[in-house]
């Protein structure tokens, strides 16, 4: 990307050509990128052909640089840029963070039929990153922030890669008490309506098709926890998901039932405990008896890393930011109006 930088009085002002090749993944379709990076940037922007100046304070100028050699860069590598690229990458490098956007968004994961899943925020790097990294991994954060799906992701390079046998996805089947007897079917039939999910991230990444023989060679395994229990397991990529609906007996009878030659990673959101009678969440206190001890790692993900509708984001914001007043209304003895405190009991407040 050749460029021209100049400043004269207190106006900056850039001018570089972008690559013929990049030009219209940088537009974007109807100009559509080249108009919200003007309603995200202070600079001036004006594009002629395929070269682009920047003017206005040197700071902005400067910024608008930054954001346009990350896009141009995606571009060349012949990634496919939408709005949602150029948010994040505005996003990143306004929180002065070191990494080029353009590498955290560059980092192939899985591929399949021309999909190719990678991190989309710097917090879903460092996740990333640390799966690599750690023998065990505890992914916490809200609903679409990539925290399952990255971590499926995960296991499936793994395995395609020979570092593990096989992989093992479970949750605990709150709603059932653990208890699958009364629910009618066979065992897959029982076990279904909780582990759809997973069964549904599988299928973005490996071929449909192969699954069922995959699952009856016991390579993928997609289980209850319950069914954990007195197991060891070796040479495997292990998720629990959901586990903000574990008890800490059971969050310890999970991590205890690590073998040679695997890898854990538990996620969940602890904002969104379901155990019945007010019982402790297993997620909630595992980080007090765990941290700070070696190979065991904490990735926290927030609404910045949200990664579904960009009011999902806002949601959960809000959400937050309502169970913080709340909490302060329960310390000050406040009710919240009819059957408040009955709501508080079953929080085990």
């Amino acid at each position: 990307m050749a460029e021209e930088t100049q400043q004269s009085g207190k106006e900056g002002q850039s001018r570089f050509a972008v690559p013929d090749g990049a030009v219209l993944s940088l537009l974007g379709s109807r100009d559509e990128n080249l108009r919200l990076v003007e309603e995200l940037l202070d600079a001036d922007v004006h594009v002629r052909g395929n070269e682009i100046t920047l003017s206005g304070d040197p700071a902005d100028v400067a910024f608008a640089e930054r954001v346009f050699t990350e896009l141009v860069t995606l571009a060349s590598r012949g990634q496919s840029i939408d709005q949602h690229a150029v948010r994040r990458v505005v996003t990143m490098l306004s929180a002065n963070e070191a990494e080029s956007p353009a590498e955290v968004l560059s980092l192939d994961i899985v591929s399949r039929r021309g999909r190719t899943i990678r991190p989309k925020t710097l917090n879903q790097k460092h996740y990333v990153d640390a799966i690599d990294k750690n023998t065990v991994v505890f992914g916490i954060g809200p609903a679409g922030t990539g925290k399952t799906y990255l971590a499926m992701a995960k296991a499936v390079q793994a395995l395609q890669a020979k570092q593990v046998n096989r992989i093992i996805l479970t949750r605990p089947a709150v709603e059932a008490g653990e208890r699958l007897g009364f629910l009618p079917g066979t065992l897959n039939d029982k076990i279904d309506p909780y582990l759809r999910p997973l069964y549904d991230a599988l299928h973005d990444m490996i071929d449909p098709e192969s699954i069922p023989r995959l699952m009856q060679a016991g390579t993928i395994e997609v289980a209850p926890l319950a069914y954990m229990r007195g197991r060891t397991l070796n040479d495997a990529f292990i998720i629990l998901d959901e586990a903000q609906n574990t008890t800490p007996e059971q969050m310890k009878m999970f991590l205890t039932r690590l073998g040679f030659g695997s890898k854990v990673v538990v996620t969940g959101d602890i904002t969104q405990v379901d155990l019945p009678g007010g019982q402790r969440s297993g997620l909630r206190v595992v980080k007090d008896i765990l941290e700070g001890v070696e190979d065991v790692h904490f990735s926290v993900l927030t609404s910045g890393d949200v990664v579904r509708h960009r009011l999902v984001g806002d949601i959960v914001d809000a959400y937050e930011k309502w169970q913080v007043q709340q909490d302060v209304l329960d310390q000050n003895g406040a009710h919240h109006g009819p059957g408040a405190r009955r709501g508080n009991q079953r929080r085990g407040r």
